[in-house]
């Protein structure tokens, strides 16, 4: 008889432990949690493919705590001769096109191919509790489990996008723990998700067959930033439908002027749920990296990437010094009231901020 296989959401009933043991459990957990490791240690600990240590970096570097920003930027700094020696590559598609499903049956083809793979799944955050669910380790059940794979997810906050405030520093300590692909999934919200592309080396879109996405084949934005299409849950009754939809994006695609990378994307068909097509989607991947390292692309494109993020980081920091100064949250205050009661404008209120 066949065992019957348990999700990850599966409970079992835990054995029963006196008051004490409890007490010194919870106590035992919390003294290492409050301890503290050097900037030394921990880049040690990740040049030595500590994957425990690589989560405590990246929620160190996640930290918004002034007292964390320091050792963060040590941190990054010690792991930068590191890195820059994977395949980035981002994910995107509207909710329910089977994002997760993919990237684990990619993941394990790839950890099949000797691959060490990292994946930053990005969880959308409530605009009102603030809170995510982070449960990208749940529906990723088999690559949770591959030694050579590494999920990391983390909230959107308030950062627009699609990603992370802080993926790109994130990515930088996986590639300085030897994974040999990062795989960074987005929220998935649709046209708005371009912030990826400044961070990745191949951006792939996932798109669903017969859902009138057809139709967004011929529109600017998130589809002529994609390196390639791939039509994700082909299989059954719909692979009719995604047949027809791989021809109306590959006719699409063709609208759109040359890429400055000389490459020329291509429509594919898969379905992750029956392992169905993936093979193909690395191997335009590897033909990509193939082209763009040949004509130099590739470098200059993480060159271009390297400045926006410093203008990125300098538009940040500027902000953060900005509103966290006491006397602009005092004024701040005075003129929220002031637009409220007609005595201003929001132009007017923003012009006398910043002139302080």
């Amino acid at each position: 008889m066949a065992k019957e296989k348990t999700s990850a959401l599966h409970k079992n009933k835990g054995a029963s432990q006196s008051e004490d043991m409890n007490a010194r459990a919870i106590k035992n957990i919390r003294s290492k949690r409050n301890t503290q490791l050097n900037t030394k240690t921990l880049v040690a600990s990740i040049l030595k493919r500590d994957t425990v240590a690589l989560s405590r970096a990246i929620t160190l570097i996640e930290s918004k705590h002034p007292s964390h920003i320091k050792q963060a930027n040590t941190l990054i700094e010690a792991c930068l001769p590191y890195a820059n020696q994977s395949i980035r590559i981002g994910i995107t598609g509207v909710p329910g096109v089977g994002k997760s499903t993919f990237i684990e049956t990619f993941g394990k083809h790839l950890t099949s191919k000797g691959k060490r793979v990292a994946v930053l799944a990005i969880d959308p955050s409530s605009s009102l509790s603030k809170g995510s669910i982070l449960g990208d380790k749940t529906r990723m059940e088999a690559l949770v489990k591959d030694e050579h794979a590494f999920i990391r997810p983390s909230a959107s906050g308030d950062s627009l996008g699609g990603v992370a405030r802080k993926t790109r520093e994130s990515i930088i300590l996986c590639e300085a723990a030897g994974f040999d692909v990062i795989i960074i999934e987005t929220v998935g919200v649709g046209q708005s998700e371009t912030t990826v592309h400044s961070m990745v080396d191949f951006f792939l879109l996932l798109k669903l067959a017969g859902a009138g996405d057809e139709l967004q084949g011929i529109k600017r934005g998130i589809i002529e930033m994609a390196d390639a299409i791939v039509i994700n849950k082909a299989d059954g009754d719909i692979l009719k439908h995604a047949q027809l939809a791989k021809i109306a994006f590959s006719k699409a695609l063709h609208l759109y002027p040359k890429k400055a990378s000389q490459w020329t994307p291509k429509v594919t068909l898969c379905s992750a749920l029956h392992n169905e097509g993936i093979d193909a989607v690395w191997n335009q991947i590897s033909d990509y990296i193939a082209i763009t390292s040949e004509n130099n692309y590739f470098k200059e494109k993480r060159q271009e990437q390297n400045k926006f993020w410093l203008i990125q980081t300098i538009e940040a920091q500027l902000s953060s010094h900005f509103f966290n100064r006491p006397d602009i949250k005092k004024e701040l205050q005075k003129q929220l009231e002031r637009i409220e009661a007609n005595k201003t404008t929001p132009f007017a209120a923003a012009d006398y901020l910043l002139n302080l």
